[in-house]
């Protein structure tokens, strides 16, 4: 690995191939970060991360006009 660096929007992780050039490729299809433990149980039974929710419910509090935080 060289380096780790944000490619417009995308996450990239930088490394030398066997021929030594450069590539790299997204940090999501890699183990560069530790595994988020929510996933791991959740076992792909869940369709939504519990941050992700909370986030959205204050958004649409947001939205609606009335702030509960």
């Amino acid at each position: 690995m060289v380096c780790r660096r944000r490619h417009w929007s995308d996450d990239r992780v930088v490394y030398l191939d066997r021929d030594g050039r450069l590539r790299s490729v997204s940090a999501d299809l890699t183990d560069i970060d530790p595994p988020d433990e929510f996933r791991r149980v959740a076992a792909g039974r869940a369709a939504f991360h519990p941050t992700d929710l909370t986030v959205l419910c204050e958004l649409l509090g947001r939205l609606a006009g009335r702030d509960d935080t």
